[in-house]
């Protein structure tokens, strides 16, 4: 999983009511060591910040899965959700639980940005 900690992603300012250091670790804590959670400069898309990109694992992308993208992700429960979802698979592996549906943006790479 790579999270997006840069300008707006990860912004006191704009999300004032997140702790995002603490969602970080959250995050680390329950996925770590069988999934990586990273953090990444600007992915892009500032508009849907506290954005999230969850990678197929390596056997799911030679079967065609790709990266999903999650924004706005700001909601304990949301996060809660993505959890669940990588620790059963994730992309190509586990179907897309419909309240997370509610997250997925597009990449910018397919909006050619």
């Amino acid at each position: 999983m790579t999270v997006c900690r840069d300008c707006c992603c990860g912004s006191r300012t704009k999300h004032p009511t997140v702790d995002h250091d603490a969602q970080l670790d959250g995050l680390r804590e329950a996925l770590e060591p069988d999934h990586r959670v990273r953090t990444s400069l600007c992915l892009d898309v500032c508009a849907q910040s506290n954005v999230m990109v969850v990678q197929p694992s390596p056997a799911a992308r030679r079967h065609g899965a790709r990266p999903v993208w999650f924004g706005l992700v700001a909601d304990d429960a949301v996060v809660a959700d993505l959890v669940a979802w990588v620790r059963a698979g994730g992309p190509g592996v586990a179907a897309l639980p419909a309240v997370l549906e509610l997250s997925v943006i597009t990449s910018p790479v397919l909006t050619g940005r």
